[in-house]
């Protein structure tokens, strides 16, 4: 099926990536951060856009000031160039408000704010990584309907298993086909992530690929220990790929982030 959205994004310049989520507290944030650091350093041209517009904490992540933001943007207050900020790891940011009660849906204004600012970025980096809200809202679903691509961060919690589940049919029956992956994130014991990618396939080749013209195939692109590391970063505001680039959590973000790159 054809995506207006996606259509109009194109395929031109930046790869645009969204990662996304079925709930809250999975380290989606985290991992787009942590993920773009490492593409950096791989020589990419990255922007992580905050697109979770009404809760956004990347800044916080970040320990950056959101002095400008998308809201701003979105609002004539300021340029897209005044928005654009360099983050820690090398890469740039484009910052959401928090709070904002006016991006709790999708309004044709926002759709059309949104999908200028994405033809913008697009040919200015080689990397877009777009920081979605977690759930099936339609402000969620619209920013994915931007990407060329979606990794799914999940973690091996039930909840979290559904959550990625229900967001997985969603996308596949309502939008146009186009790469899923899956990245799990706190990993208890090694291949974890692979016991959950299989577990998560075969529910959808059993109830959601019999709907679909072509199969859908999630791609695992990787598994992130649970590591103490992880939570001292966070709490000091820095990037693990920054601060412990070392230490398992990071070395698996780093080979997750080359399975990102262009071949």
């Amino acid at each position: 099926m054809s995506d207006p959205a996606t259509a109009a994004a194109g395929h031109r310049g930046a790869r645009i990536t969204a990662i996304t989520s079925g709930k809250g507290g999975v380290g989606k944030t985290f991992v787009a951060a942590n993920l773009a650091a490492a593409l950096a350093r791989a020589g990419q041209r990255v922007l992580v856009l905050d697109a979770d517009l009404g809760l956004a904490n990347l800044d916080v992540l970040l320990n950056l000031a959101a002095r400008v933001t998308l809201h701003d943007v979105f609002t004539g207050r300021a340029s897209l160039d005044e928005a654009l900020q360099p983050a820690p790891g090398g890469f740039s940011v484009l910052l959401a408000g928090s709070g904002l009660v006016e991006y709790s849906r999708m309004t044709p204004e926002v759709r059309d704010k949104l999908l200028d600012v994405i033809a913008q970025v697009r040919p200015r980096f080689d990397q877009v990584l777009l920081d979605t809200g977690a759930g099936i809202s339609d402000v969620v679903l619209f920013t994915i309907s931007l990407a060329d691509e979606v990794l799914i961060v999940a973690t091996p919690e039930p909840t979290s298993l559904t959550d990625a589940y229900a967001t997985v049919k969603v996308l596949a029956t309502t939008q146009a086909p186009r790469p899923m992956r899956l990245l799990v994130n706190q990993t208890r014991r090694p291949a974890e992530g692979r016991a959950v990618h299989a577990q998560l396939q075969q529910v959808v080749d059993r109830f959601v690929n019999p709907t679909l013209v072509e199969p859908l195939k999630l791609a695992l692109v990787g598994e992130v220990p649970a590591d103490e590391a992880v939570r001292e970063s966070v709490q000091r505001r820095q990037l693990l790929m920054e601060s412990l680039p070392g230490c398992p959590a990071a070395v698996a973000l780093g080979a997750a982030a080359a399975r990102l790159l262009p071949p």
